[in-house]
């Protein structure tokens, strides 16, 4: 679990990055799930973006996603998301402390 302080350091992080996914009509479909985990373990931070096609809700989306992936939802703001989880090969993000 996320503290605040560590949700504010991603969410700032997150500011300079673009999605990488986009989830459409088709919704969360099983490879759309492996490639994000298989995103999250390199990247350790992304954005997906839920277009208006998908007649999806961007915080049930991230929330069904992180719960697939085992991620945190570090921000569901408008149509994008940002999803974090802790690579366990090589951490890069370094998260401040209490």
């Amino acid at each position: 679990m996320l503290t605040g302080k560590q949700r504010a350091y991603l969410r700032g992080l997150a500011n300079d990055i673009s999605p990488i996914f986009q989830v459409g009509k088709n919704g969360i479909e099983e490879n759309f799930i492996k490639q994000v985990s298989q995103a999250l373990e390199v990247r350790e931070l992304i954005k997906i973006k839920v277009l208006e096609n998908s007649g999806l809700d961007t915080r049930e989306t991230s929330d069904q996603i992180c719960k697939a992936v085992r991620a945190e939802g570090v921000q569901a703001i408008g149509n994008k998301m940002v999803l974090y989880k802790k690579s366990s090969k090589k951490p890069k993000i370094e998260l401040p402390t209490k």
